[in-house]
Parts: C-alpha cells; structure tokens; sequence
C-alpha cells in the first residue's frame, strides 16, 4: 500500500513539474505536393489535464532550415517548451522546406508550401488536437524567410489569423535594399527566379511577392500586427520600409527595432516579444475563454 502511493506521490509531482509536457513530430501530408513532411508540436503542460480548447502559434522556420529549427538552434532548448507553458498554448512549427518561401510558386509544381500551411497543416492540427479552431485561436510569426511567411499568409488570409509577426523578416523578394554582398546576392537572385520565374524577364510580377507592396491591404484585414529587425540585420532597410508604409497609411502595428543581426540569439530575445504581444491579442477577443 504504502509502495503504491509513492508511485502515486511520485506521478502527481511529475505531471506537477511538467514532465509529461511534450512536443510530438506529426506527419503532416501535402494534397497539393503529393508528399508528407513533418511538424513539431509542443504542448503545453496544461494540455493534459484540461479539456478545454487552445489557442495555437505557427511558428515558422527561416531559409535553409527545417521544421525544428526553433527547436535545435535556439539558444535556450527549453524556449518553446517554456513560452508554450507561460502562455497556455499549442505551438506548432511546420515544414518550408530550404527556400519554398511559403508560398505557391508558379513555376515549380513541387514547392507549394502556402496551400500546405493553409490548408494541409492548419486542417490537420484542428483535428489532432483540441485547439480554438478559428480566427481568433490562430497567430503566426517566424524568422526571415518564416517572417516573410508569416505576414504574406496572414496579409493574403486575414480570415485564419487574428494577429501576426515577423522577425528579422526577409520581406521583398526583389532585393531591394537587402544589403549584401554581390555574391550571396547573385545567389539569391537565383533561387527567387526558381520559385517566381526569371526577374529581369518580369520584375513587375514579383510586386505579387512583395509584403511592402501589401501594405495597403494589410491595412484593409484587421489582423494584428507585430514586427522587429536587429539594427546590424541586412535586411534592417525593408523592415524599415514596410514600417513606414504603414504609418503612412494609418495601418495599427508594432515595429521595433533592437541591437543584433541576422541571428539566433537576436530571434530567441524577439520571441519573447511577440509573445506577450499576441497573448494580449488572444485575451482581448477570446474572453473567458483564453
């Protein structure tokens, strides 16, 4: 008797502790790619004895990087871990492959990733997991290419998101004042012409790409708005420039900019951010709910 409640002491401290917090890699399949990729989702503790519904955080990953990304690179290991417990929510970290960029390419039948996380990878987390499974219960942020992602998705489809954000976000595929050097800049121009089409054949058809040729309907969509770049960061110029389009045209947002670059320890200070930020915007529209 007296053996059986040690164990029983021993499991209540565990599930106490958040031993039995947990992130799952689920395959998750493209309708559209007729492939299946994987997605880490870490819960958070108060999942398993709850039965309420949660709301959920895309977190995407950036360029030549993978789905657990946020996971392995992050400088803390117990960061998404620990924000999922502090703010009682599901994060959800898909696949984007090296540089799909999150979007449909019109030139590359195999790199489809914008129907994939709006329809495949939402579809599927909605139904594997008890979440808030609509607009109100969806927020999405990322780093570089995955903050490009990020606010392009939520721009194009303001119904499944109630609030945004972008990290050192990569925002204008057109590389303008991206400040790089002419190598690594040749490089990218090759890869953009991979999923877009040529540039000098058509650079009027990459304004479609461009989250700063978006500001005015970002104004128009209601999605909530966080972004931030490191000051060192070469892609400080069009953070800046979304920045100022939307002041221009009135569009509510929050834009900082804090001391770093193009790198980890800049991304894991600017999570804690945007937490905070969208647990705000959470609270004010799903009361007593969230």
């Amino acid at each position: 008797m007296k053996k059986n409640c040690l164990v029983y002491l021993i499991l209540f401290q565990m599930i106490s502790l958040g031993v039995f917090a947990k992130t799952d890699t689920l395959e998750i399949a493209s309708t559209k790619m007729n492939k299946t990729y994987k997605a880490a989702v870490t819960l958070p503790k108060s999942y398993e004895n709850s039965q309420k519904s949660f709301p959920v955080l895309y977190l995407l990953h950036g360029g030549i990087g993978h789905f657990n990304d946020w996971l392995a690179k992050a400088p803390d290991k117990n960061l998404i871990q620990n924000l999922a417990d502090q703010y009682n929510l599901v994060i959800v970290m898909p696949e984007g492959e090296v540089f799909s960029y999150y979007i449909d390419s019109p030139v590359d039948k195999n790199s489809q990733f914008e129907s994939y996380i709006v329809k495949d990878v939402i579809t599927k987390i909605d139904k594997t997991y008890r979440t808030i499974a609509s607009k109100n219960g969806r927020v999405i942020t990322g780093l570089s290419m995955g903050g490009y992602g990020a606010l392009y998705l939520s721009g194009k489809y303001p119904e499944l998101f109630v609030a945004a954000g972008s990290m050192s976000g990569a925002l204008n595929p057109d590389l303008q004042g991206w400040k790089l050097p002419k190598e690594a800049n040749e490089n990218l121009r090759k890869a953009f012409d991979a999923i877009i089409g040529s540039y000098n054949d058509n650079p009027k058809g990459y304004e479609a790409y461009s989250v700063i040729a978006m500001a005015d309907k970002i104004k128009t969509n209601g999605v909530s708005l966080i972004f931030d770049c490191g000051t060192d960061d070469f892609l400080i110029e069009p953070n800046r420039e979304l920045h100022r389009r939307l002041v221009f045209n009135n569009t509510p947002h929050d834009y900082s900019e804090r001391p770093g670059g193009h790198a980890w320890p800049y991304w894991e200070n600017s999570l804690y951010y945007h937490l905070l930020y969208f647990s705000k915007v959470l609270k004010s529209v799903n009361s007593g709910k969230y």
